[in-house]
């Protein structure tokens, strides 16, 4: 089945969609992004993610493309013509078109790209711990906003990737780990408690790392926000990440030490569990 693109009002196949070459997403990487997972035809906490769409526009001072009900509707058109059960949309939106500047017209008007493509690794909430590895983290200051400029992030994911990982924690001047080059970083110590970076310019403030809190506090875990070094990462019971796309995933090794026993956590397998039937369960509501 061929891929259906939105681009500007247009729906169109995916190889034939494409972007001017002034825009200034291509330019400058000046512009945001957003995706969103899809389980069993379900949007997951599709209101968080346009929250947070709303809230990076605005302090990139970039102009919604629509209106959030539109946008909703061209959501589920492109799911919808991708015949998307598992899988993902992603949306960015640019400041626009104009030769290229390093100062901007104010007055642009925005572009709007949506994609759809289903994901094998979202039809089930079973899942095999993964390796990660550490790196320094060589981000801009404002990590809050869900910018299209990932070139750190993109170096890190493919050192990742050489050294045969899943994932880079990435680690900053006082040697704490931030978050992944495209997730959130958690760990769980041997007194139970669940350790996540809190939220603030140092790091995206992940969807899904907001769901999980939720289902955390449902299950009476405590949660506890505060930065953590990297030995305290190996040393841990229990290491996971979470994103859009790795819901709650498993770490068995951090750089070349072991967490564990190698397996999947309890607390991990648990959360990543709740996720799913969670998302069912509003499916089915």
């Amino acid at each position: 089945m061929t891929r259906i693109a939105y681009v500007n009002g247009k729906y169109l196949p995916h190889d034939q969609a494409a972007v001017h070459i002034d825009d200034r997403g291509y330019q400058f990487g000046d512009g945001i992004y957003e995706v969103v997972t899809v389980i069993n035809g379900k949007l997951a906490d599709q209101e968080w993610h346009l929250d947070r769409m709303e809230y990076s526009l605005g302090q990139l001072g970039i102009a919604m493309p629509m209106t959030r009900a539109a946008l909703k509707i061209v959501i589920n058109t492109i799911i919808r013509m991708n015949k998307i059960t598992h899988g993902l949309v992603y949306f960015q939106i640019t400041r626009g078109v104009m030769p290229r500047d390093h100062a901007f017209n104010l007055l642009l008007k925005p572009q709007l790209v949506m994609t759809a493509k289903p994901l094998k690794r979202l039809e089930s909430p079973e899942i095999n711990p993964v390796k990660v590895i550490t790196v320094p983290d060589q981000r801009w200051q404002r990590r809050d906003i869900k910018t299209i400029q990932l070139l750190p992030n993109c170096l890190a994911k493919t050192k990742a990737a050489e050294a045969g990982a899943y994932e880079a924690l990435m680690v900053d001047g006082d040697g704490m780990i931030t978050e992944g080059s495209s997730s959130n970083a958690w760990i769980v110590t041997h007194d139970g408690e669940l350790i996540t970076r809190p939220t603030s310019y140092d790091i995206l403030s992940g969807i899904t790392r907001r769901a999980i809190i939720a289902l955390a506090e449902k299950r009476n875990l405590k949660i506890v926000e505060r930065a953590f070094t990297v030995d305290e990462a190996k040393k841990a019971a229990e290491v996971f990440v979470t994103s859009a796309t790795s819901i709650v995933t498993p770490v068995c090794m951090v750089d070349d030490q072991k967490i564990g026993n190698g397996d999947a956590g309890p607390v991990a397998t648990a959360l990543r569990q709740s996720y799913f039937s969670n998302i069912n369960e509003t499916a089915a509501e």
